[in-house]
């Protein structure tokens, strides 16, 4: 039996509605729950796929900032989704308000990689795997 059965990462945002059509309705990722508290608090829990937890030191997170953006621009937190077209659904969030940091370049590991900023003041790196698929 594996300890964890899902990883969940909970963003509090400014501009809710903003943040939801953004996630769910740009980007795509599918609605698993919406709900409201009595005090009127909202989430919504959307599906992203599979959840890894990735751990890097300061000299690796120097470096992905470097090859993806030329420069240090990421904070303690990042979060990266696995697309099909990394530069479509770069234009389609740009479009839909994200900041892009950086366009799509090809990373040495073989993947082509862009970096936005999106609702929330997240920084996003948009992956597509070029290499053949596991």
């Amino acid at each position: 039996m594996d300890p964890v059965r899902e990883l969940r990462l909970v963003v509090t945002v400014d501009d809710y509605d903003e943040a939801v059509a953004f996630y769910r309705d740009v980007l795509g990722l599918p609605e698993r729950g919406a709900y409201e508290a009595p005090n009127g608090g909202l989430v919504t829990i959307l599906e992203a796929g599979r959840a890894t937890l990735e751990l890097a030191n300061a000299a690796q997170a120097d470096y992905i900032d470097e090859v993806e953006v030329g420069r240090r621009v990421a904070g303690k937190y990042r979060v990266a989704f696995e697309v099909t077209d990394s530069a479509g659904t770069t234009q389609r969030l740009a479009e839909a308000g994200a900041a892009v940091v950086a366009a799509p370049v090809r990373t040495p590991w073989d993947s082509l990689n862009a970096r936005l900023e999106g609702p929330g003041g997240l920084q996003l790196t948009l992956f597509e795997e070029l290499g053949e698929a596991d």
